[in-house]
């Protein structure tokens, strides 16, 4: 019983202690502010409208497209370039929020992101993977039945030498964005500022769920459920990379794996 309470109600660990200081919690919470702002905050909003434009429309969610990879120039090389661009940008978000941490003196494996158990990392990831992913797809087959999601294209770009790669790229700068700071940053930042482990869940998983909303009902759904998992195992855990691990995974599996079997399955939306 009592691990199971740990996992519904988990008490708050001792590092990293709560800011006191009035000063020093008004910068954290600045802080929380502006990054938020420049990456995943505002991302939140856009997709908001997003949704509220494709509920406008004439059109059944069902019948409106979405893509998640899509090409950005006629000219392949560019596009190619551009791609990348976008990738790295996402993985230019995680690492902000890394650098802060550790700027402000937290240890990198206090957070989880330590280099100490990678075989194990690895495991754990595929695992969690499975865990969020088989349902996950099926969770979004029912909504896009049921008209709550739109048709989400995970790829739409042409065939070419470097689609894989760029793919696999995209698919990493998605994890490590949303990991490092939904789950190591942002919770982290929540407990100096003295929250409950359940609150600070709950908001990352909104947050989440909230810039996935131009997917749809389902998507904003999905991505809570997988907030409040992969939040919660970190809290128990303090293992980041599995996150971004299992993160990873499936996103290649749905980008690489889309673009190669979309013409090849008819049940695919």
């Amino acid at each position: 019983m009592s691990i199971l309470r740990d996992w519904w109600a988990p008490p708050r660990p001792d590092e990293p202690s709560v800011v006191r200081d009035p000063a020093e919690r008004r910068a954290l919470t600045i802080e929380l502010v502006v990054v938020f702002a420049v990456t995943l905050g505002l991302s939140a909003v856009g997709s908001l409208l997003s949704l509220v434009d494709s509920l406008l429309k004439p059109q059944a969610l069902a019948d409106q497209n979405v893509g998640l990879n899509d090409s950005q120039a006629q000219l392949g090389l560019i596009d190619f370039a551009l791609q990348v661009t976008q990738a790295l940008r996402l993985v230019a978000w995680g690492a902000l929020g890394v650098f802060l941490l550790w700027r402000g003196g937290i240890a990198l494996w206090r957070v989880g992101l330590d280099r100490t158990r990678p075989g194990r990392d690895v495991l754990a990831g595929a695992g969690l993977a499975a865990l969020i992913g088989i349902p996950g797809l099926g969770l979004y087959l029912t909504a896009h039945a049921l008209g709550f999601a739109l048709t989400v294209q995970p790829s739409t770009l042409d065939e070419a030498w470097w689609r894989g790669p760029v793919l696999i790229l995209s698919a990493f700068g998605n994890s490590f964005a949303e990991e490092v700071l939904m789950i190591g940053y942002l919770l982290t930042r929540l407990r100096q500022l003295g929250w409950s482990e359940n609150a600070s869940l709950w908001v990352a998983a909104v947050i989440r769920g909230s810039y996935h909303l131009y997917q749809g009902v389902g998507g904003f759904v999905g991505n809570i459920v997988m907030g409040l998992v992969y939040g919660r195992i970190w809290q128990r855990t303090n293992r980041l990379w599995p996150l971004i691990v299992g993160h990873a995974l499936i996103d290649v599996v749905a980008f690489v794996g889309y673009a190669l079997l979309r013409d090849h399955l008819s049940w695919l939306p």
